[in-house]
């Protein structure tokens, strides 16, 4: 499954069409409350692959998800368009879209934001894919070892060479 955005124009428009003149073969619609949220998705799942480029060999379905709801108090709206080689319903595409953005929430969201690894200045050669990987060792350690919230973690750790290597052993 890959994300579709701007910069495939062409595809974009095509899914965009397909899923205001077509019905969906298959749609599914949930509400979920968390802290601040209140989101609604709806996935809906397409087959018009007629006039798609062959370029995009294997497409199998089109998927529009539409997420609307409040955040902090605002409202907002979004549309995310998918291509898949594969024929799911659009259950299981929610799903394996909701385990995506687990993945960037717990992985990516905390090596940017707690790591600071989108303002490293380090740029040469293999250094920042090794200090990427170095990064998830040890956000995945900390994690083994209990500590749910890294930056409690990170200020607990810091300065204590021995609570910090009884981690690994």
């Amino acid at each position: 499954m890959i994300a579709v955005k701007d910069n495939q124009p062409k595809l974009h428009n095509h899914i965009q069409r397909v899923s205001l003149e077509r019905k969906p073969i298959s749609s599914d619609i949930r509400t979920e409350k968390t802290r601040d949220r209140i989101t609604t998705r709806k996935v809906e799942v397409f087959d018009d692959l007629n006039g798609i480029s062959p370029e995009w060999a294997g497409i199998k379905s089109l998927v529009k998800v539409e997420r609307t709801g409040t955040r902090g108090g605002k409202e907002y709206h979004e549309v995310v368009c998918y291509i898949s080689s594969s024929t799911l319903k659009a259950r299981e595409f929610s799903q394996g879209i909701r385990g995506h953005w687990g993945i960037e929430n717990r992985l990516h969201w905390v090596k940017d934001v707690v790591f600071h690894e989108d303002d490293s200045k380090i740029l040469a050669g293999n250094a920042p894919a090794n200090l990427s990987i170095i990064r998830a060792i040890a956000l995945n350690i900390l994690r083994r070892n209990g500590h749910a919230f890294i930056t409690s973690a990170q200020r607990f750790l810091s300065n204590d060479i021995d609570r910090i290597l009884c981690l690994v052993e």
